[in-house]
């Protein structure tokens, strides 16, 4: 983990905290790769595919295969060379705990990302 993401890291269920719904676990043994494949297909067509106009400007990099045993996606900004992660949402152990850090969860989008992250870690498919 780079030291300036460090900085900036939230545990996810931190933030969950803060959310009037309630929280979503990862099913009892799911795996950092299982819960991590879900939170990827659901961030890939809720934010990235569906054109939401608050990750329009984004595009996503899953680093599912990990051998650091963390699986993650990143999200970067679209077309530019700069290729720091602004958002970073990783899993670790069995059963996982997720971690999402980076400078997007510092701004408004925050608590809909936490929200979104619980829901499709808990098996939940829709947007």
């Amino acid at each position: 983990m780079r030291p300036a993401l460090c900085i900036l890291a939230l545990p996810l269920l931190a933030l969950a905290s803060c959310q009037s719904e309630p929280k979503t676990k990862p099913a009892q043994g799911q795996s950092a790769l299982d819960v991590m494949e879900r939170v990827a297909v659901g961030a890939n067509n809720c934010w990235i595919k569906s054109g939401d106009p608050a990750f329009r400007a984004y595009s996503m990099a899953p680093e599912l295969n990990s051998f650091s045993g963390k699986p993650r996606i990143l999200l970067v900004r679209k077309g530019s060379s700069d290729i720091r992660p602004l958002l970073v949402v990783q899993a670790e152990g069995r059963p996982a705990r997720l971690d999402a850090f980076g400078p997007m969860m510092n701004e408004p989008v925050a608590p809909r990302i936490a929200a979104d992250v619980r829901r499709w870690s808990g098996g939940a498919r829709g947007c």
